[in-house]
């Protein structure tokens, strides 16, 4: 016996054995195709929902090939699929249910190793999730952005470009048909967000944590060195399972530093805060917001990729990708992190160089002194918010104004445009009930529109204050992720309009500037509203769902991972009950 999970399984010579190895004869797998070599499984969140990930089958096959060439046997398993456009009320509410599907899937099964296929926005943390719930060996292979869109000449970021262009409609210097000629052009290929959209932004953090293939995040999705990579990351899965690597050897608090570092160096979402919050979570890593800052201070931004630059991810992968950016950054990085290369993160950065310069800025002159996103809080947002101080309004993050509030996202669409709405320029837009039980599931509502009286008046930005989440495609000057949400009982749900509101990004400071007293008599007053959900998984979520500052992830599911402990009476199980 070779110590192997597959061989409690399959390496029996015992009724239980006959079972598993003749429920694989039926597929056509021969006794040969199972004998001393390692099973590892493809987790493929293909789906004719989810665009980003339409081009997976391929890449599946490609890790296929990977898996047979290193003396491996592959075999492709499915779990739901998260996409960010199409999914309602929003692909958040459902991605602790794909980590669980993932988790229950690699725990069950018999895998010695297991190769992670994601893309779109949710996917990939819901798979890092469960693999580290799990820990059976797990390598993550992202599928890659898109190709850039073309309109009138100039290349589009899948999501910033849509944001401009629909002002421009609602201010009425743009057409409906320069508008349906936009839609035609503005998705160009397969792939993820072509900018530093979560999508994007969570494929170089997972490279950074140590959990996919040096070089890897920025491949194009059509680029033929993304079928390489992936045939690559079949091999390596392999050895993963011959070696034992397990996750939780990888995700150590080194491995979350530098994925921070990176994340605050690239300008990225403001999600990967909640999805690397929650992966920390599973694997027992003591991890909070504070952190986050601390290093945010502490960490140039180099990348000049939108929304907070210029160019495309695939700009980014020619200048040298996120290796590049590691070697940049130097010591700022962990580089005697594990990873799943079975060897230290630096051995991955010697070779890397920086091609150009006007996408990947050297430290001693980056394109900003400090990270990307920074920590408010304060009597608005006692346990923290969130703001991307990167794609805000400089003169925007010292601000205090007068708050117009709305209760939802509904009565934004009601109100915002109406020419009645007591509004200007210095006012702060403010919205609640958009939270993980608010929403519920915490939508990307939090980009609020500016009102299109003030639009026409070439107001392109305004302080804006939510508990919901927004786009890692949008900008402006936003403060998110505001805990505890106004469904839980935060002090969001006591602002009123006409409540002065004070930010203040470098003191860290979001505040309602009225006396604690008057706070305390309003939320006590009755609320928040019942809720959205009573019965099946809405209800558990609602029931389960921790708060922004702790990852959104449910309460049940967070602690250490574990070794696999499915014991020999409970693989006998499955032939008792189903044969």
């Amino acid at each position: 016996m070779s110590g192997r999970r597959s061989e409690r399984w399959f390496g029996g010579h015992d009724l239980a054995g006959f079972i598993h190895r003749a429920s694989l004869h039926a597929e056509g797998l021969s006794r040969e195709a199972l004998a001393d070599r390692p099973v590892v499984g493809i987790c493929n969140s293909w789906s004719e929902l989810v665009h980003c990930n339409l081009h997976f089958r391929g890449l599946a096959e490609a890790v296929k090939r990977g898996v047979l060439l290193a003396g491996g046997l592959p075999l492709e398993f499915p779990t739901i699929s998260l996409g960010e456009n199409l999914m309602k009320p929003t692909a958040m509410l459902y991605r602790n249910l794909m980590s669980m599907d993932v988790e229950e899937s690699i725990r069950s099964y018999p895998l010695d190793a297991v190769v992670l296929i994601g893309g779109c926005d949710k996917t990939v943390p819901a798979q890092l999730m469960g693999a580290a719930s799990a820990n059976v060996p797990a390598i993550m292979l992202t599928g890659g952005p898109s190709r850039a869109a073309v309109f009138r000449g100039r290349e589009l970021g899948a999501g910033t470009d849509l944001w401009r262009y629909a002002d421009e409609l609602r201010s009425g210097r743009m057409t409906e048909d320069e508008f349906d000629e936009l839609e035609q052009a503005s998705a160009a290929s397969v792939g993820h967000c072509n900018e530093m959209g979560t999508a994007s932004t969570m494929a170089a953090v997972v490279e950074a944590l140590g959990m996919s293939l040096p070089g890897s995040a920025t491949i194009p999705a059509v680029d033929a060195a993304r079928v390489r990579s992936a045939e690559a990351t079949g091999r390596r899965a392999v050895g993963l399972a011959q070696e034992g690597l397990a996750p939780s050897r990888i995700l150590q608090p080194e491995a979350f530093d530098n994925a921070i570092t990176t994340l605050m160096a690239i300008g990225g979402a403001t999600n990967a805060v909640i999805h690397l919050l929650a992966i920390a979570g599973r694997a027992a890593v003591a991890l909070t917001l504070d952190r986050f800052h601390e290093i945010s201070r502490r960490t140039p931004m180099l990348v000049n990729v939108r929304p907070a630059g210029e160019h495309l991810v695939e700009q980014l992968h020619h200048a040298g990708g996120i290796p590049a950016v590691l070697r940049e950054l130097g010591d700022l990085v962990h580089t005697d992190a594990l990873t799943v290369t079975g060897r230290p993160l630096g051995d991955a950065l010697a070779a890397a160089q920086i091609h150009d310069q006007t996408v990947i800025a050297s430290r001693d002159a980056p394109l900003q002194a400090e990270g990307g996103i920074a920590v408010v809080r304060g009597s608005l947002a006692p346990d923290g918010a969130l703001i991307k101080r990167s794609a805000a309004s400089p003169e925007l993050l010292r601000h205090r104004g007068r708050a117009v509030v709305f209760e939802d996202v509904y009565d934004v669409a009601a109100r915002i445009d109406d020419p009645a709405l007591e509004i200007d320029v210095g006012s702060v837009l403010v919205l609640r009930n958009a939270g993980p039980r608010g929403g519920p599931g915490m939508p990307e509502w939090g980009q609020l529109p500016i009102p299109k009286r003030l639009l026409e008046e070439g107001v392109t930005d305004m302080v804006r204050v939510s508990d919901a989440r927004m786009s890692g495609t949008a900008f402006g000057t936003v403060v998110l992720h505001v805990a505890p949400e106004a469904a839980a009982g935060g002090p969001l749900r006591a602002v009123r309009t006409g409540d002065p509101i004070v930010l203040d990004v470098d003191e860290q400071r979001l505040d309602m500037d009225i006396p604690a007293a008057e706070i305390r008599r309003r939320l006590a007053e009755p609320g928040p509203r019942e809720p959205v959900y009573g019965r099946g998984y809405g209800a558990l979520y609602l029931e389960h769902v921790l708060q922004a500052n702790e990852g959104c992830d449910f309460d049940f599911l967070r602690g250490g991972s574990g070794e696999d402990d499915t014991e020999p009476l409970g693989l006998l199980s499955g032939w008792v009950g189903g044969w």
